[in-house]
């Protein structure tokens, strides 16, 4: 459903909501390694939520990336946007270009509730309460 880059922006995030605060940062390199992913492709990534003010960054010798608590507590929803779009979830499912409640394709109302469901999810789930629950649960990131 996300693209590639919207699934590792979402990894980041909890990453660094897992392993950073105001006083511990983390570099481009421990991240990629930690989450598997190409190191210059995660730090566009990291910029892009960075000029979006998703994350935060510091340069300097203890500088690097890290989620202040208003950052935490943001919701998914905002990551995905800034990654993919703002209107991601209001496109037809079967890439109509002219499908709406008034001329609905084959699956609109069955996606309608899926689409409604994962929207409120999205929007209500914080960064910090996804991030506790991977700790809990020991859940893969």
């Amino acid at each position: 459903m996300f693209s590639t880059t919207c699934k590792y922006a979402i990894r980041a995030m909890l990453y660094l909501a897992i392993n950073t605060s105001e006083e511990k940062k983390v570099g481009v390199d421990e991240i990629a390694t930690a989450l598997n992913v190409p190191k210059h492709f995660l730090a566009k990534i990291l910029q892009q939520l960075t000029k979006y003010e998703l994350a935060t960054s510091s340069k300097g010798r203890n500088g690097g990336f890290y989620l202040t608590k208003e950052n935490s507590n943001g919701t998914l929803l905002p990551i995905i946007e800034a990654i993919e779009g703002p209107n991601i979830f209001s496109g037809c499912i079967l890439g109509l270009p002219e499908c709406s409640g008034e001329n609905p394709c084959s699956l609109h109302n069955q996606a309608l509730n899926y689409r409604n469901g994962l929207l409120e999810t999205l929007g209500t789930e914080s960064i910090a309460d996804t991030a506790s629950r991977i700790n809990e649960f020991n859940l893969k990131l």
